[in-house]
């Protein structure tokens, strides 16, 4: 069966789409299914930010067919592990869940990693610089997680 991955910040158009597409593509040919939701509601049905569109296929990977959704109590049922961007994101999905085992599915990206980062920075009202660190941390992050994870 697979282990499925559920990856969360704000609004599914910048953080959680990178990720989705970054951990889809490292963790190809292994028994994962992903996804990313947003713990708002502001972009459902929008496709990602442009800029993260950009960045990821600057690094072959393409995310241009996501679509924004939120998450749902559903998915705290669903989803093996839930990797949110920042500490807003965690408490947010914290508050959807009703038991100990579901908060405990829950955790922060850069918690697997080395980094010492202890958030994924939201790059929305940044440039393309800021969505190009995004990237490079995301992607630490999400291969550090699959290296203590497989």
């Amino acid at each position: 069966m697979a282990t499925k991955v559920l990856m969360v910040c704000l609004g599914n158009i910048c953080r959680s789409p990178l990720a989705e597409g970054i951990f889809r593509h490292l963790s190809s040919g292994k028994n994962f299914v992903v996804d990313s939701a947003g713990t708002a509601n502001y972009h459902t049905g929008a496709s990602p930010d442009h800029r993260s569109v950009a960045v990821a296929a600057k690094n072959g990977i393409d995310i241009s067919n996501q679509k924004a959704r939120q998450l749902t109590p559903a998915d705290i049922v669903t989803f093996d592990h839930i990797l949110v961007m920042d500490e807003q994101n965690l408490k947010n999905a914290h508050a959807l869940c009703s038991s100990a085992n579901q908060r405990d599915k829950i955790s922060l990206l850069t918690s697997a990693s080395g980094h010492n980062a202890t958030q994924v920075p939201d790059p929305y009202y940044g440039d393309e610089h800021d969505f190009e660190t995004v990237f490079s941390l995301v992607h630490e992050c999400c291969k550090d997680w699959l290296a203590k994870h497989t």
